[in-house]
């Protein structure tokens, strides 16, 4: 695939970057090298190749999900600086 000043400026709009003419030379040649690496894949042969879903067959070791009782209500208020029956109270911290 050639790579033209026309391909270059629509990926350019496209990624909203502006080049000039020696940073254009420029991404032409490495777009150029990109693809040429790329096509390197097709001398692959992938026949009878099963495409990978992981990386690895690791599998998740997750933990059981065990309910464990933690501090009560009243214990979570006991040190609260201002509180109101059932809830903290704060200072108000909405702006217009």
């Amino acid at each position: 695939m050639k790579i033209t000043d026309e391909i270059v400026d629509q990926i350019a709009h496209l990624a909203r970057l502006e080049f000039n003419g020696e940073e254009k030379e420029n991404i032409k040649a490495d777009l150029t090298n990109i693809i040429a690496f790329v096509d390197q894949l097709n001398a692959v042969d992938t026949e009878g190749v099963e495409p990978l879903i992981f990386m690895s067959d690791a599998i998740n070791v997750l933990r059981e999900d065990v309910y464990e009782p933690s501090i009560t209500q009243e214990e979570a208020l006991k040190n609260a600086p201002n509180a109101d029956s059932d809830y903290f109270k704060i200072a108000k911290v909405l702006r217009q």
